[in-house]
């Protein structure tokens, strides 16, 4: 962990290192470059959300919610280890 928290620094280090050597002037490009990209993202999200909202939805949907275990179908590969699934089955049977 300590390696990858080095790599990392001397990986961000070298990044920054290219941000300072770049003039000014190309630094305040591409700060508004990346601020109008985020706008534009933002704008979109915005609009998306209020363009899904605005329309008139009669039928909700509301059901029951399932067990996604009790659902599963298990594949004839998986079963020939029937010890697993033996100890498997005995552990869901508990309640």
């Amino acid at each position: 962990m300590k390696k990858l928290r080095a790599n990392m620094d001397r990986y961000f280090d070298k990044l920054d290192e290219h941000w300072q050597a770049l003039p000014v002037r190309k630094q305040q490009q591409y700060t508004l470059y990346f601020f109008v990209g985020y706008l534009l993202l933002t704008a979109g999200v915005i609009g998306k959300v209020v363009y899904d909202t605005g329309k008139p939805n009669d039928a909700i949907n509301i059901r029951h919610i399932e067990n996604p275990i009790l659902k599963k179908n298990e594949s004839p590969a998986r079963l020939q280890d029937t010890v697993s699934t033996i100890l498997k089955n005995r552990i869901y049977e508990r309640k």
